[in-house]
């Protein structure tokens, strides 16, 4: 299920915002004592979803208003199922692995050869992704530097003007140069993004290749190893998700390392011309080098990521193996069932509340 924003008026309340409130609500209240849970319910929750519905619905503060006042009793009464739907589907799934097990167990050698050669195929797919991440890293960071370079070689040329001349050209400068890290680094994310879409039809593909090679040892509980697949292929999506949003993070901190800058810049030009000379000399000096060791710890960070992705999806089906062997469940299988089952009710609460009022 794919989260879309409600529609018309409502266009700012993303219902996958809401669940994801919701789901880490529900994770903390996991992780704490029985008798602060009690404590918590009602104020957290309400506080939580009042932040977020505040910071996307300005424009409509009423509809926010009653929203809020529908959306945390549903929260509430769904945080107290999922205690309940949490426990019956660990079992469920624990007692629908167990049963797996016992039936492909005869089968050991080639469900093994099986995942083996999952394994293989998708490293196999992988590596040319991770390889095609890395170059465009490289490329966007060569094109980058490239692109400010003639910024210094500008700088030390405007150092051999008057004062006063100089002091009147360095805002602008310090804009023309702003625009060109802001430009950068939005085609740096424009190219980045569509791998991880990519590399997440490549993760769907390699689960329906699973099934199709494991189903016939399993066809007496095609159900069971269904929801053995949903669970990884959702473990898979949400690697993916991250993968995007590391790749963002880390432009954004390119753009947040690089913008200094420009913000000197702006700040020398408001200073008194007669130090202005002084106090530009250094920064025309180091500003290549600066940009360079700013976009070669981009590129050593960002560029391995790929990589890393890749390995990831290898250790969720070497787990997949270990489970069909052991017939036991992780803490991970439950929860990625459970969280999506969240997203969708959410989902279909939210399409039912009435639009507001003009």
């Amino acid at each position: 299920l794919i989260p879309t924003p409600l529609a018309g008026s409502q266009a700012d309340v993303n219902p996958d915002d809401v669940a994801t409130v919701i789901w880490k609500y529900f994770t903390e209240l996991g992780s704490n004592a029985k008798d602060t849970v009690d404590q918590m319910q009602q104020t957290d929750i309400s506080k939580q979803l009042n932040t977020l519905l505040k910071s996307n619905l300005q424009s409509v503060s009423a509809y926010a208003e009653d929203l809020q006042e529908r959306l945390v009793p549903f929260a509430t009464e769904l945080q107290a199922r999922l205690v309940q739907d949490s426990q019956r589907l660990k079992e469920q799934i624990q007692r629908e692995l167990q049963e797996l097990q016992a039936k492909l167990a005869p089968y050991a050698d080639e469900v093994h050869q099986q995942i083996g050669t999952n394994i293989r195929q998708l490293q196999a797919k992988m590596s040319p992704y991770a390889e095609e991440l890395r170059s465009q890293v490289d490329r966007s960071a060569g094109e980058l530097q490239r692109a400010l370079e003639p910024y210094a070689a500008e700088l030390r040329e405007r150092l051999q003007d008057n004062a006063q001349s100089i002091q009147a050209s360095l805002s602008p400068y310090a804009d023309r140069l702003q625009q060109q890290i802001d430009g950068g680094v939005e085609n740096l994310k424009e190219r980045l993004s569509p791998m991880a879409d990519e590399l997440k039809a490549q993760v769907e593909q390699s689960v329906a290749e699973l099934r199709r090679g494991l189903s016939p040892y399993a066809q007496e509980v095609q159900d069971s190893l269904n929801r053995q697949l949903e669970s990884l292929t959702l473990q898979m999506e949400k690697a993916a998700e991250e993968l995007r949003t590391r790749l963002a993070t880390s432009s954004e901190e390119l753009r947040a390392q690089l913008s200094p800058l420009a913000r000197e810049l702006r700040e020398a030009a408001s200073g008194d011309a007669e130090s202005l000379r002084q106090r530009l000399a250094p920064l025309a000096q180091q500003l290549d080098q600066r940009v360079g060791q700013t976009l070669e710890a981009f590129r050593q960070q960002a560029a391995p990521f790929g990589e890393a992705f890749g390995k990831q999806l290898v250790q969720r089906l070497e787990e997949m193996r270990g489970k069909l062997d052991s017939g036991a469940a992780g803490v991970e299988d439950h929860l990625e069932l459970l969280e999506k089952e969240v997203r969708e009710k959410v989902a279909a609460f939210l399409s039912t509340v009435p639009p507001p009022q003009n």
